[in-house]
């Protein structure tokens, strides 16, 4: 008995190393959503420039929607604007910015300096809109097709690579679906 109590630690240790080890492996953008394939819930809310006008989910209906949530003080969110500022040129989708947890002056002073690349963005203040649809931090991108369905949740800045290999094909997919009256 006592020869397998010494043996502990060094299973214990063993353990340890093989979960850190199959850590390494796993892609931080992958994080799981409850909210795929569900609707965007319900919500009302202001947009940073107009904060006496609430907008709410059938705001964004109609149209491919990129929900793209940003803070003045996510400093990756600064990476990925330039990105930001080329996908709104394209016609096929809408986006949408969700200003999470942050303050408004800052957010209008942000936009003002670096080009607002949104049709609008919801001012979420005290974050419950992002706690409904599982943020978890910023930037954060949601696509949500025409129905008003969230279909996918990216985790971390957007840029051209990002882009092509995980946007694109599900924007075409959702084009298709559109095209062939799938609601």
């Amino acid at each position: 008995m006592k020869s397998i109590i010494r043996f502990i630690p060094l299973i214990l240790f063993i353990l340890l190393g093989v979960l850190l080890y199959r850590g390494l492996f796993l892609n931080p953008q992958a994080m799981p959503s409850a909210m795929i394939g569900k609707p965007l819930p319900n919500f009302q809310l202001p947009t940073l420039k107009a904060t006496d006008q609430l907008f709410g989910r059938d705001d964004l209906k109609g149209n491919i929607v990129l929900l793209n949530v940003w803070a003045t003080w996510c400093i990756q969110c600064k990476y990925e604007h330039p990105y930001l500022l080329e996908i709104a040129l394209d016609p096929r989708i809408k986006l949408y910015g969700l200003n999470f947890t942050d303050d408004l002056n800052a957010a209008l002073s942000w936009l003002k300096q670096y080009k607002d690349p949104y049709v609008f963005s919801l001012f979420d203040e005290q974050g419950a809109l992002g706690l409904d649809i599982g943020v978890f931090g910023a930037p954060e991108t949601f696509v949500i097709d025409h129905t008003g369905i969230i279909r996918k949740r990216f985790a971390g800045p957007i840029n051209n690579v990002v882009w092509k290999e995980e946007f694109l094909p599900l924007i075409k997919t959702l084009e298709i679906e559109m095209a062939n009256g799938a609601s």
